[in-house]
């Protein structure tokens, strides 16, 4: 295997001076900012640049595919962003899981902005505002739920260009539909193990094998349980790399001369865990970020 592959997963997918730029204008367009994240990896799933841009804007934290995160861990992260003053919410659209509340939970985040309303005798109580998220986080399956696979695409309104596209949903709200934002490195490479870890990053880029090995040190520590039950292991001592060998034994991916196909397992591995076949968990938690 390739070094610099184990140790070093890259993400460049355009320039961060132009995609901030882009966003920051759109921005300027809308009332609220909905932030959707992975449930399992919060702080990995958020983009660095999203602090900056919004500023003061009122912002709706969602916590996407929390059906498939460790509840307890999730409940974690809601009180850490009660604590940080931000409004947060765990959904799962396959399940729609608290789907109802996001038009509540998104007037609650603008409840200053309609009471400044009020003030100046305006009754609108529309909101017009951006989903920004990683790619692979959900927002398309989230704007596909919201407005019931029947978007309705509103035309030019005041003070936006032809060049942005509107969604009407329920409530009275218009949802600006934008591409997923990225960002160019990782200064942490565990931030890049755990996106790839939930298929946020193309798998033509990465070391499956080392990303297994990876995966299965996490779940040892933290679920033990339920890797020994998904892969019928009565113990899991030895190195990573060691138990991805014996697990390929176990399920018969073998190469000539007995060889275990330790590629195919960690194949195997990767997909079961992004696909929630091993069972619930999440990757981190708000005390490994006490600096936040």
């Amino acid at each position: 295997m390739n070094n610099e592959n184990k140790t070093n997963i890259n993400w460049f997918p355009g320039h961060m001076a132009k995609a901030k730029r882009e966003i920051s204008e759109k921005i300027k367009l809308v009332d609220l900012v909905i932030e959707l994240k992975d449930a399992r990896i919060p702080y990995s799933s958020g983009n660095p640049m999203i602090d900056e841009i919004v500023g003061n804007k009122p912002r709706l934290v969602l916590l996407c595919k929390s059906g498939i995160a460790d509840a307890k861990v999730t409940a974690l992260w809601l009180e850490y962003y009660n604590s940080k003053n931000i409004l947060a919410l765990d959904i799962d659209c396959l399940t729609k899981y608290h789907i109802s509340s996001i038009i509540p939970y998104a007037q609650k985040a603008l409840k200053d902005v309609f009471i400044q309303r009020e003030k100046k005798q305006i009754k609108s109580k529309q909101i017009r505002a951006i989903i920004l998220g990683i790619p692979n986080v959900g927002k398309s399956t989230l704007i596909n739920t919201l407005s019931k696979r029947k978007a309705t695409m509103v035309g030019d309104r005041p003070g936006v260009t032809k060049t942005q596209t509107w969604i009407k949903m329920d409530g009275d709200i218009l949802l600006m539909d934008t591409p997923g934002i990225l960002w160019p490195k990782f200064e942490d490479q565990t931030v890049g193990i755990k996106l790839a870890m939930c298929g946020s990053i193309k798998d033509e880029i990465l070391d499956l094998e080392y990303l297994a090995d990876q995966g299965l040190k996490y779940l040892c520590e933290w679920y033990p349980h339920l890797l020994k039950e998904r892969y019928k292991l009565e113990d899991l001592s030895g190195e990573p790399h060691q138990l991805l060998e014996r697990m390929a034994l176990k399920r018969g991916f073998v190469l000539k001369g007995g060889i275990p196909d330790t590629l195919r397992m960690a194949t195997t591995f990767i997909n079961e865990l992004r696909n929630n076949r091993i069972g619930e968990m999440s990757y981190e938690r708000p005390n490994e970020f006490e600096s936040l």
